[in-house]
């Protein structure tokens, strides 16, 4: 993993100004997600090494996270399986979940994507922890505390998420008194309302902040109601909603469920009548098109019918569709037990399954493993030279493109889109770079000419030089349309 897109912007501004500069850029700047910042900073910070570490890291912390999470709910449940069954169902919604997508890359390995758009829903499934493990009176306190904070932050971290969280919670509370004996029905309420009250008040301050009123200014945000943005909105989400159901890959969730049903070992008569499992699947299917449409609607001003392909985007609403399948098929290996018939061979059948697409997966991240290594020696190589050119005195350099996986780098479409050159050149303390043209190895030759041309420039225009500085500086307003 080396830098690419936004984090050419980031961090030069995380080293040269620490936490309040990434903070003072998002807030009053770029589109005023304080929390984005703050993880923004955790990683940016040791530079390079912080990219090399991030997808490691951010892996392990949502694969703890969920399985933690898997682990409080089947005792919930009224449900008892062998050990390890938890971390096996788990493991399957984290790969379905980072490695499912279309594009790995920009999902999950990139940093400014991750921090936005996936961790903040895995966040939001923490957030229940405490809820299910509450059985005294400071337990359940506990709980909403914890939930209200998770929600506030959330609603400085993820626009979309919170969009979810809130579809969510409010689908809970309206399926609350059927789902839930009264003695623990008036705390799930209170638990619900909680995150949505720490989830509004946290998207009020993001709502209000100068970054977030800036980037709806640039983009429009008052056509987000039009007949014609709606309209596309819902072309774009049926779009996405086809290739979510068509992506074979995502029977792996619904084959995990349906094992973690077979291999249950508590009698039926502990668990919940089945009626609150279907209830829970059909409020399940309401709240992903509910919350996925109102997702597209947000993000078009800003991507456009790119909302089709920016598959980071769909990360928010996509964790609730793997856990929908793997409710789905907990009920289907319900009922057949409840059928009566034996187990041994949808058992098999589905171990089988499962360990098809763990297979699949690794074979589709073979090629990104390759470009990302190929990519990585090409950058390494590049940025010794370019830091190497820099502490002799350049100001003007070439820069060769390193595209991967469909991320922006700087002079693309054929040259014609700069972004992020200036913050390249901030990074390599640089007055600007260029297109390189040529292959690596007459750099040298490219850059004395570049030299020469300078040097030979008689006096030039002032509006044009105050033109050229405006594009260096250390928060430019372009970045945020990438973010």
């Amino acid at each position: 993993m080396r830098p690419s897109g936004d984090d050419w912007c980031f961090l030069p501004v995380v080293r040269d100004g620490g936490l309040s500069a990434i903070v003072g850029k998002f807030y009053y700047l770029d589109n005023g997600r304080v929390m984005n910042a703050v993880l923004v900073w955790c990683y940016a910070r040791f530079g390079v090494a912080g990219q090399q570490w991030f997808g490691l890291i951010s892996g392990a912390l949502m694969l703890g996270l969920l399985w933690a999470a898997v682990a409080g709910t089947l005792p919930r449940a009224g449900m008892t399986v062998p050990r390890g069954v938890p971390l096996l169902l788990a493991s399957m919604v984290t790969a379905m979940f980072l490695f499912g997508s279309p594009n790995t890359y920009k999902t999950f390995y990139w940093p400014a994507a991750s921090v936005s758009h996936t961790l903040p829903p895995v966040f939001a499934c923490a957030a229940a922890l405490p809820l299910l493990r509450a059985t005294s009176r400071r337990g359940r306190g506990f709980a909403l505390l914890t939930v209200f904070v998770a929600g506030f932050l959330l609603g400085t971290l993820s626009e979309e998420t919170c969009v979810v969280g809130v579809v969510v919670l409010s689908c809970l509370l309206l399926i609350s008194g059927r789902i839930f004996p009264q003695e623990r029905r008036t705390f799930f309420r209170g638990w619900c309302a909680a995150g949505i009250t720490g989830i509004v008040i946290g998207s009020l301050i993001l709502l209000s902040s100068p970054g977030s009123r800036h980037r709806r200014e640039r983009h429009d945000a008052a056509s987000i109601l039009t007949p014609e943005s709606l309209l596309a909105s819902l072309r774009g989400f049926a779009h996405i909603a086809a290739i979510l159901l068509t992506t074979w890959q995502y029977l792996g969730a619904f084959v995990a469920g349906l094992l973690l049903s077979l291999l249950t070992r508590e009698h039926e008569g502990r668990l919940p009548p089945m009626r609150c499992g279907t209830l829970l699947a059909r409020t399940g299917v309401c709240a992903l098109l509910v919350s996925g449409y109102l997702c597209t609607v947000i993000a078009y001003p800003v991507f456009g019918p790119s909302v089709m392909t920016s598959t980071r985007l769909w990360n928010d609403y996509l964790l609730l569709y793997i856990l929908l399948l793997v409710l789905l098929g907990t009920l289907l290996g319900r009922a057949w037990r409840e059928s009566g018939r034996p187990t041994g061979l949808p058992t098999a059948a589905a171990a089988s399954v499962y360990v098809f697409v763990c297979l699949a997966l690794a074979v589709s991240l073979v090629h990104l493993d390759a470009d990302m290594a190929v990519r990585a020696r090409k950058w390494d190589h590049q940025d010794h030279w370019l830091r190497s050119q820099s502490a002799t005195g350049a100001k003007v350099l070439p820069y060769t493109r390193l595209p991967i996986s469909k991320m922006t780098e700087p002079f693309g479409d054929d040259g014609r889109k700069p972004w992020p050159a200036s913050c390249v050149a901030h990074y390599y303390h640089l007055e600007r770079v260029v297109l390189a043209t040529g292959p690596p190895e007459h750099r040298h030759l490219q850059t004395q000419s570049i030299t020469r041309r300078d040097r030979s420039t008689p006096a030039r225009d002032p509006s044009s030089s105050k033109a050229r500085r405006s594009l260096f500086p250390l928060a430019a307003a372009h970045t945020t349309a990438h973010q």
